[in-house]
């Protein structure tokens, strides 16, 4: 039996709306269950959540919307969704492709808000440096999305972009070279630069210098870049701190302007990482996830609510002989797919 067929997507956290979590308003899973896709899961390659809803594009090229909006689209390649706009990037003749922008609520029917035709730079990184038929570079972050049509505007000559991503108020870049550029606000020291100041241009994340970042991922306040000998966190972090009303210790939210290294379990290699609003997810080399962070709504996958400051293994995938391949993070949840261990 070949990987696909023996692949699931899980999901775990909150699921609004009759999210393909499960169904009723706000239901709250704290444990990996298998996903009920519109078209069922196998053959969903990519996951994108927002809110209330949920995009599942298909290797055949569909998109699947599943919560508070509905519908379908073909000739598809990526989709990324947000409470503002749905963003699709669909296939052309060529190298060419064309980005379209949705209100959710339109079940992709209709014209839409706009369109914008792309192309691989002329002088960009090659193929073999990006994940092709994936969305390009987009201006707009997670919670303040635009509704207008992208802007151009071209890098410094000497800056080959190979990756971004956007925060709620801020983004990451991340070039050929390994190195980390951040801009955007800075207030919960996001950005690793040292200070809580916004940047209005990309500045370069000195205290990575030295490091080749092989990935990078913004959440709702922090970010996170990993390399081949660890991770590195700056920005807002939710930790225990004193007693609340009940006795139980209270959250509280601690600030960490610079990069700090954490570390997984002994020989475990970080290989993908993704941030939520408020919680992160690891997947190691070895098949292996780790989640931390927030976790009111059960989105670290530990069976409970609990907020964790260092990464602590989901123990479903190990117990059930499961190898995570995939993992994406919507803003209260988690997405990932996961195969079976071979059999020695």
């Amino acid at each position: 039996m070949d990987e696909e067929r023996r692949g699931t997507w899980f999901g775990f956290g909150f699921c609004g709306f009759g999210q393909a979590l499960g169904s009723g308003l706000g239901r709250q899973v704290h444990s990996p269950e298998p996903l009920r896709t519109p078209g069922g899961s196998l053959g969903v390659c990519r996951v994108s959540a927002s809110w209330s809803y949920t995009a599942f594009v298909t290797r055949g090229g569909q998109v699947q919307l599943s919560g508070a909006a509905g519908g379908t689209a073909d000739g598809c390649t990526d989709a990324w969704a947000s409470e503002e706009l749905l963003v699709l990037l669909r296939a052309g003749p060529g190298a060419g492709a064309e980005l379209q922008a949705w209100a959710p609520g339109s079940a992709m029917r209709g014209d839409p808000l706009w369109s914008q035709a792309v192309q691989e730079a002329e002088h960009g990184p090659s193929r073999d440096e990006t994940q092709a038929g994936l969305l390009p570079l987009l201006p707009c972050a997670r919670a303040y999305v635009s509704p207008r049509p992208p802007f151009y505007r071209p890098l410094a000559p000497t800056l080959r972009a190979r990756r971004l991503e956007l925060g709620a108020e801020h983004a990451l870049l991340l070039d050929a070279a390994g190195q980390v550029f951040s801009w955007g606000a800075g207030r919960h020291g996001q950005l690793g630069h040292g200070t809580l100041e916004a940047e209005p241009e990309p500045r370069l994340l000195e205290a990575l210098q030295g490091l080749r970042m092989a990935e990078v991922a913004a959440g709702g306040w922090h970010s996170v870049c990993l390399s081949a000998s660890g991770l590195e966190e700056d920005g807002s972090e939710v930790k225990r701190g004193s007693a609340g009303e009940d006795g139980a210790p209270a959250p509280f939210i601690a600030v960490q302007p610079f990069p700090a290294l954490l570390d997984l379990s002994p020989g475990s290699e970080a290989v993908k990482v993704s941030c939520g609003s408020r919680h992160t997810a690891v997947l190691t080399r070895t098949g292996e996830l780790y989640t931390w962070g927030w976790g009111k709504y059960g989105q670290l996958g530990h069976k409970d609510t609990t907020t964790l400051d260092r990464p602590c293994r989901v123990e479903y995938f190990v117990d059930k002989q499961l190898q995570v391949r995939t993992v994406s993070c919507g803003p209260w949840n988690t997405y990932v797919y996961a195969v079976e261990k071979e059999k020695s």
